[in-house]
């Protein structure tokens, strides 16, 4: 397994992308696609990619956006997909369509050397929200940019604002001891959620016309596939997942129980189905 050589304070960020958490993730690319696919549809209607553009896909995992920016741009255009985790760019690969043109990067986009002004949209689904310098890396993006270009990505709002990741989590913490709290300005899933905090990361990186605009999102996190398959989600990757590393089988047990019990009243159907939040986020080359 490959590990990009990146930015010195992204150490443990590219470490965990590609040991245990980085391959459960990528094991489960197929289910998570069907969870945070709306959310592509979303990003890529508000980035607008045209026919003969060149995009740069940050944090791409397994490949999804990628193929669908590709898609959005081709004939003459080209996706560059980059990420950290060599396990889901390995899947990436595979998996990606051979007649569309892309290409997929182990980087750092915090350091990587970008050629200058040959992009002309920069875009992300939550893959901007784990570098420790948001600023640097931002920079060394914006670079990437023509001096027409423009950027898009989604990132979570409030952790409260998420009931689908944080219900599971809750039930757990009956039975563990809560997680460290993360600081505002460390990397993490909701490193974003503060609108002042984005505004002056990418003002700082030099991009301008930011705007944020909210959605809101119902989360099916069964897929479709009833209460167990919910269950077993959170069970697998996210905050409730993380939890419940290192404890015994019986704790384990007694979690998975609440998890249950704190879903079982949002199952209709075969889905279950919690509410999610996301910003949009936009801006331009200054």
């Amino acid at each position: 397994m490959q590990q990009p050589s990146g930015h010195e304070q992204n150490a443990d960020q590219i470490a965990y992308w590609n040991g245990p958490s980085g391959q459960r993730w990528a094991d489960r690319h197929v289910a998570q696609e069907k969870l945070l696919g709306p959310i592509a549809d979303v990003l890529i209607e508000r980035a607008g990619p045209k026919p003969g553009e060149r995009v740069i896909d940050v944090g791409c995992g397994s490949g999804a956006t990628t193929v669908a920016f590709a898609k959005a741009v081709a004939p003459n255009g080209f996706a560059l997909g980059l990420d950290i985790s060599d396990p889901m760019l390995s899947q990436a690969r595979a998996l990606a369509p051979k007649d569309l043109p892309l290409d997929f990067l182990l980087a750092d986009a915090t350091v990587h050397p970008f050629e200058p002004a040959s992009f002309d949209l920069l875009a992300s689904r939550f893959g901007v929200m784990f570098f420790a310098d948001p600023v640097a890396s931002f920079a060394n993006l914006r670079r990437a940019l023509k001096a027409s270009g423009r950027l898009a990505f989604a990132c979570w709002r409030e952790p409260k604002e998420n009931p689908w990741m944080m219900a599971p989590l809750m039930a757990v913490y009956k039975h563990v001891p809560k997680m460290p709290p993360v600081g505002p300005e460390e990397p993490g899933p909701f490193a974003f959620a503060s609108e002042e905090r984005v505004m002056r990361i990418l003002k700082g990186a030099g991009f301008v016309d930011v705007a944020m605009e909210p959605h809101n999102l119902a989360m099916d996190i069964a897929i479709g596939g009833g209460l167990d398959a919910a269950v077993d989600g959170s069970l697998q990757i996210g905050p409730a997942s993380r939890a419940l590393q290192g404890h015994p089988p019986e704790t384990y047990e007694a979690a998975k129980a609440s998890i249950r019990e704190t879903l079982a009243p949002f199952l209709k159907g075969q889905s279950v189905a919690l509410q999610g939040a996301i910003w949009i986020v936009t801006a331009k080359v200054a």
